[in-house]
């Protein structure tokens, strides 16, 4: 009778213990992340060693795989594409991410429903119904055709010219921008009034306490927004898979797209594997170089770097 109140205060104690609680509502996050992430990538390092081919037993062949990614032509284009896309769309996102929270931290009884209504694109712009609507915007009879041949002139075949066909994926990216502007505004709010006001008396313009206050103190968010945005950007897949196929002719041929169709149109399983390692070890050398940066420019109110 001893024993079995024992064991009860003891199940009691290990229902009730804070570690127990914790685990219990972790545990389907850590068997999500481990059945979800780590083991298909264990799966997929070993199938970039291998020739797997999604029908025939596998057989390993070394480093082959990733010394065909050098040998690539449309491998090595896919890069220089999704690197240009990269450098034009990011900074683009964020300006315009920051000039919107910049006009959504002044005062105004309707920025609740303001910051709602910029968010709604970043809940859906990824979406395929969003990208097929953005195709026919920028299709040869679209909308924007429409308005340019309205002002006279002619209309363009954005989907048609190789040095064209970026511009409308990365206007549809720049249109994603509420994520970040919610970060923004978030942070903006943070800043001390006091700033501004001694600023003032000093006799700085707008202009300047942007530049010497607002952005220096802004500066751990810019960096929070680049990386995540910048990682973000090296694996759009949706709006070049839907609208232009990866063409005219490779033009948009996005880093996540070629490793798509190696892996699902060609079924050359170990060949896309090496190409998604590489683009993790790309993706954490720019980020570690992008952190490395930060120290030069992210303000810190305790002076360290």
């Amino acid at each position: 009778m001893e024993k079995k109140e024992k064991r009860k205060l003891s199940l009691h104690k290990f229902l009730y213990n804070d570690n127990t609680v914790g685990y219990t509502f972790a545990l389907p996050f850590i068997i999500g992340f481990l059945g979800f992430t780590i083991v298909p990538m264990i799966v997929s390092m070993y199938y970039s060693f291998t020739d797997y081919n999604l029908i025939k037993q596998e057989n390993f062949i070394g480093l082959d795989n990733y010394i065909r990614l050098f040998q690539d032509v449309r491998f090595l284009k896919s890069v220089r594409v999704t690197l240009k896309y990269v450098f034009f769309s990011v900074p683009l996102k964020l300006a315009f991410a920051l000039f919107i929270a910049y006009l959504l931290t002044r005062k105004s009884k309707a920025v609740t429903f303001y910051r709602s209504l910029y968010y709604i694109p970043s809940l859906i712009g990824g979406s395929i119904a969003v990208s097929l609507v953005w195709k026919e915007l920028f299709s040869s009879k679209g909308l924007i055709n429409s308005i340019l041949m309205n002002l006279g002139i002619e209309k363009v075949s954005w989907f048609g010219d190789q040095k064209l066909a970026m511009v409308p994926l990365i206007l549809m990216t720049v249109w994603q921008f509420g994520s970040s502007m919610i970060i923004f505004a978030a942070g903006l709010k943070e800043i001390p009034s006091t700033y501004y006001e001694a600023a003032k008396i000093d006799g700085a313009n707008k202009g300047q306490s942007f530049v010497k206050i607002t952005l220096p103190c802004l500066s751990p968010i810019i960096l929070y927004n680049l990386v995540m945005q910048t990682i973000s950007a090296f694996m759009a897949f949706t709006q070049a898979f839907v609208i232009t196929k990866g063409g005219p002719n490779d033009a948009t041929n996005f880093y996540s797209l070629y490793v798509y169709n190696q892996a699902f149109k060609y079924y050359d399983m170990g060949y896309a594997s090496a190409m998604s390692w590489v683009m993790l070890v790309v993706m954490s050398l720019i980020t570690l170089l992008i952190f490395k940066s930060s120290k030069r420019w992210v303000f810190s109110e305790a002076g360290q770097e």
